[in-house]
């Protein structure tokens, strides 16, 4: 079993920049490919970022690619999203998530993640 909970979240203005950390406990967290996700009021939770079990390669949606970046410290257990030139459409409910299966590969699908974080607010602030 893998618990996360996630913290950073905030009110930004544009272009503003915020941190997100999420930290895991329970099983082998280096073995997962670890993602981001968000979800809007009235929309779908959607893919954002999502980073190998390895740490070697990342992935992200279109809507955030040279804006975001997803890091993680095994050590520490953590997993990072740094966001970047924040703009009014990245106001949502972001989630921290860990894919089901270790040493799987990268998946941008809701149904490949099996463990969930509760969520941390990002609100754009005019």
């Amino acid at each position: 079993q893998v618990q996360l909970v996630e913290s950073g979240g905030g009110l930004v203005q544009a272009g503003g920049s915020l941190r997100l950390s999420c930290a895991a406990s329970g099983r082998t967290f280096s073995s997962y490919v670890k993602g981001w996700f968000r979800q809007a009021p009235g929309n779908e939770r959607e893919f954002v970022a999502a980073i190998s079990w390895s740490g070697g390669s990342t992935y992200y949606a279109d809507s955030v690619k040279g804006r975001f970046t997803i890091s993680r410290d095994d050590a520490k257990k953590m997993v990072y999203l740094q966001m970047n030139s924040l703009q009014p459409e990245d106001t949502a409910v972001y989630y921290c998530a860990a894919e089901g299966s270790p040493f799987g590969r990268i998946a941008t699908g809701r149904a490949d993640y099996r463990y969930w974080g509760q969520g941390t607010q990002v609100t754009f602030s005019s």
